[in-house]
């Protein structure tokens, strides 16, 4: 609901794309029957961070929903760093952030000792969309 309310032409194009992989290949099965990106990735506690990166291989205009989890003091690590932008931002267990990970250079800060912290990440790898244009095929 957050990525069709707040970039309703993006969140479309995943609608409108992975209605057609779903209905051409019905074999394959969406993880959560209500969400528009077809994959997740779990990172297990308890010191979930990780180092400046891009997610490359995702769609490269869209945007992935970035959850922290655990039980940890926000104050103290946890951070979300978006470093093109130059913030640094509080991100307590519980928050959720909608960015676009394959262009937008972004971190985790570690945590306190003692505390706990996990993550949940859905994103779309830009290869379904190629594939779905290229008719189904690989590029070459």
């Amino acid at each position: 609901g957050c990525f069709a309310l707040w970039n309703s032409l993006v969140h479309g194009y995943y609608l409108r794309y992975l209605k057609i992989l779903f209905e051409k290949m019905p074999e394959l099965q969406r993880i959560f029957e209500r969400s528009v990106f077809p994959a997740a990735a779990f990172n297990f506690g308890p010191n979930v961070w990780t180092h400046k990166h891009r997610d490359v291989l995702n769609c490269p205009f869209g945007w992935c929903a970035i959850q922290a989890l655990g039980r940890f003091d926000p104050t103290k690590g946890g951070h979300l760093v978006l470093w093109e932008l130059g913030l640094v931002v509080e991100f307590p267990p519980g928050s959720l952030i909608l960015i676009p990970s394959a262009t937008l250079t972004h971190s985790n800060t570690p945590i306190a000792e003692g505390d706990v912290r996990a993550s949940f990440t859905q994103y779309c790898a830009g290869g379904l969309f190629w594939f779905v244009d290229y008719g189904f095929r690989k590029e070459e």
